[in-house]
């Protein structure tokens, strides 16, 4: 169970920076199946594979549910549009752990994207010296969501399934 919620909170962070990215500014994916393969370097996470089943309605409440949760943790929250695609700069602070990245978004939201984050923690288990992180995640359409799926479905390694909107119910598992 403690390896689901990790990875579960793996995917949370991995769906809300390549679905949402907390910007109105970015466009909304293609309604359907998307597979998202995340990669990091410097972090001891393995590469993980994952679906998400997504409409518009989906992609919409993610990016308002991070939004305000963005806005108080984050001194510094811009995106802005490039000629290949999005550029994210942002400085948030949490648990005392203050991280500073730059994401670059390039695709076109339909068929494929791909996000490339660099990111620095300092302060808190980060300690003095602070951590560095780059992670690239590599999304693609596959289709239609299978008969079994609604927009909100992940679907982790190793089958491991649950819905976007359900998110809040899983606070009550994560120690206090």
């Amino acid at each position: 169970m403690t390896r689901q919620l990790a990875l579960l909170g793996s995917a949370v962070c991995l769906l809300l920076s390549a679905g949402a990215a907390c910007a109105d500014d970015l466009p909304m994916r293609k309604a359907g199946l998307w597979e998202l393969k995340m990669v990091r370097a410097g972090s001891p996470m393995p590469e993980m594979t994952l679906q998400h089943c997504t409409d518009e309605t989906v992609d919409k409440e993610m990016n308002n549910n991070i939004s305000p949760m963005a806005k108080q943790i984050c001194s510094k929250q811009d995106i802005k549009k490039t000629a290949t695609g999005y550029v994210n700069d942002s400085e948030c602070t949490v648990a005392g752990v203050t991280t500073t990245s730059h994401a670059e978004f390039t695709g076109d939201f339909n068929s494929a994207y791909t996000v490339k984050t660099s990111s620095h923690a300092q302060g808190g288990v980060a300690g003095a010296a602070g951590r560095h992180a780059t992670t690239t995640i590599e999304a693609k359409w596959l289709g239609a969501c299978k008969p079994d799926q609604k927009p909100g479905d992940i679907v982790m390694p190793g089958g491991f399934k649950m819905n976007m909107r359900d998110a809040d119910k899983l606070k009550n598992l994560l120690p206090k």
